[in-house]
Parts: structure tokens; sequence; C-alpha cells
């Protein structure tokens, strides 16, 4: 019997490692970090500060403007800013901004829609790509050229479009025609429908490639055609991405100015009818104005262009909203 004893041994001690040093390219990372993060924040409230100021602005010149107005700034059918008291009011500019970006949407975002299934899900790559860069260039297209455009091509061959809709559509009173250039707010609406088509297609593309493959190939696994693919799979995952697309497209519809003003033959009264010239909207009104008002007129325009800015901000808010509600859009494929 072996009386043998054993002695467990101690490891041995871990040997003391040096410290690493601090080189001098950690520390200018470090200082990098810090002068990036102060540019960043300063830059984020400039922002801020900036569109405070646009605001703290308005108001007050808005205010001076209102409280010499003799009419209602509200309700007013006038826009006179050289009596004395002046008389101006907004209804009528109101009216025709909102119903001539609610065309533009109606006309605009069904087409974007399409043109974006259509590049994701049925084009050939070698056809979406340049079908996709010319829709990116059209986007790049100054107002004025839109404008110019409408006032020279458009405008002109209307006037069948016009006829059709006042034969089949005039018992409604929304499209009865009483002839004259078709210089309306239809026209309008089908002018700033191309100019934010680019912008709808565009986000609502991106959309659609963010939709994960496997909800796709699982449809298809299951015996789905390729249409209800996109109705059950493609179009429930965008679909706050399509409405978020269609409100930026609706904050440039609301504020166009240049294109307006090139096709649209202004009056200040309220039209039952898309298709007879009359209307206003608040850029429009602005452009036209601005240059022979005076400090009054300024102040009234600048009143004016206070409510469009107000409108603006709360379109954009929403799209904001809307797109925070679904964060499966950052890494959807991953």
């Amino acid at each position: 019997m072996d009386t043998t004893k054993t002695t467990d041994v101690p490891p041995p001690a871990p040997q003391p490692t040096a410290e690493p040093k601090k080189s001098a390219n950690r520390g200018a990372g470090r200082a990098g970090d810090r002068i990036f993060l102060g540019l960043s924040r300063g830059s984020g409230i400039l922002l801020l500060v900036i569109m405070a100021a646009i605001a703290v602005f308005l108001t007050y010149r808005a205010s001076l403007a209102i409280s010499k107005d003799h009419g209602n700034f509200l309700t007013t059918f006038e826009w006179n800013t050289n009596l004395m008291p002046p008389s101006f009011g907004i209804a009528v500019l109101a009216f025709g901004t909102v119903v001539s970006s609610v065309v533009a949407m109606v006309l605009a975002v069904p087409v974007a829609v399409a043109i974006a299934l259509f590049l994701t899900h049925y084009a050939p790559r070698r056809m979406s790509g340049p079908v996709a860069y010319v829709i990116d260039l059209l986007a790049a297209v100054p107002s004025i050229v839109y404008g110019l455009w409408g006032a020279l091509i458009l405008v002109p061959h209307l006037n069948g479009l016009f006829g059709w809709l006042d034969e089949y559509l005039g018992w409604t009173g929304i499209f009865s025609w009483q002839g004259g250039a078709p210089r309306s707010m239809l026209t309008v609406g089908i002018l700033l429908a191309i100019m934010i088509l680019p912008i709808i297609t565009n986000v609502s593309r991106e959309v659609f490639r963010q939709v994960p493959r496997m909800h796709e190939e699982a449809a298809l696994a299951l015996g789905a055609t390729r249409w209800e693919v996109i109705r059950m799979s493609v179009l429930p995952f965008g679909r706050s991405g399509v409405i978020s697309a269609s409100m930026l497209g609706l904050g440039r519809a609301l504020g166009e100015t240049m294109a307006v003003a090139t096709v649209l033959s202004p009056t200040f009264d309220i039209q039952t009818s898309l298709l007879d010239p009359g209307g206003g909207t608040f850029a429009q009104n602005i452009a036209s104005k601005f240059g022979e008002a005076t400090q009054d007129g300024r102040d009234a325009l600048i009143a004016s262009g206070l409510v469009l800015f107000v409108i603006t901000l709360l379109v954009n808010g929403a799209a904001r909203a809307i797109i925070a509600r679904r964060k499966e859009y950052s890494g959807a494929n991953a």
C-alpha cells in the first residue's frame, strides 16, 4: 500500500502585465469625439434657434397686420391692403391651397405607389435602374421649369379633357366648365401631382425594398400569386411608409410657388367647379403681390405666410410621427 502523500501544488501566480500606454492617437480620437459631439449638438440647437426666430418674426409681423385689418382675417373674401384701413383675409387662399393639394395627392399617390411596386417587384434589374434614375432626375427640375412647361404645353392641351369632364360629369357641379382658358385649380392640381410624384415614388420604393424576403417567399410557398404577395405582405408592411411619403409630398404641394403662379388665373373668389378659372394659394399670392406691396401689405402677406408655416409644420410633424411608429424599418432584412 502506497502511503506516499500527495500535496496539491498551487498554480503559479500570474505575472503582472504591463499597463498599456495611452498613445497620442487614442487621446486624439477622444478629443475628436468630443469635438464631433459638440458640433452635432450645436447644429441641432442652431436649427431650433433658427426655427424659433422665424416663428417669432412671422408672429410679430403678422400681429401688426392683423391689428390693422378692417375685415376678418380668417373669413374675408378680399385682399386689398391699399385701403385705409386695409381689408384682407385668407379664406380664398386657404381653400385654394387645400383643394389644389388634395387634387395633387389624389392623382399622384396611386401612380407613385404603382411605379414603386413595378420597380421593386416586376421590372427586370436592367430596366428598373434607368427608370429609377429618370424619376430621381424629375425631383431635381426647378419649379419654374415646371411652371413654364405647364403654361406653354399643359394648359393648351387640357381643353379636350375639360370638355370631356363637363360633358359626362358636369352635372355634379364640380366638373362643370363655362369655357375659357383652363387655368383652374384642376390644372394646378395636375401640375403639382407631376412635381410631387418623384418624392412619393422614391420613398415608397425604398420602403418596399425593406420588406423581409422571408415573408414574400413564405407567401409564394403557400401558392400565392405575385399580386397576392404584394397585397398580403408588401402593402401592409409599407403602409406607414407610403403614408409618410405622401405627407412629405403634400408638404411640397402646399408650399409650391412659381409653378402655381405661372398656370393659375388668380381671383379672390371661391369657385365650386374645379374647371373654372379663379382662386389662389398662399404661396402664389405672396409671390405675385410681394414686389408691389406697401409696408402694411407686406405685413399682411407675412401673416398669410405664418398660416402656411404652421400648416407645413403640422404636415411634417405628422409624417415624422408616422415614421416613428414603425421601428421595423431599421434592419428589417437583417
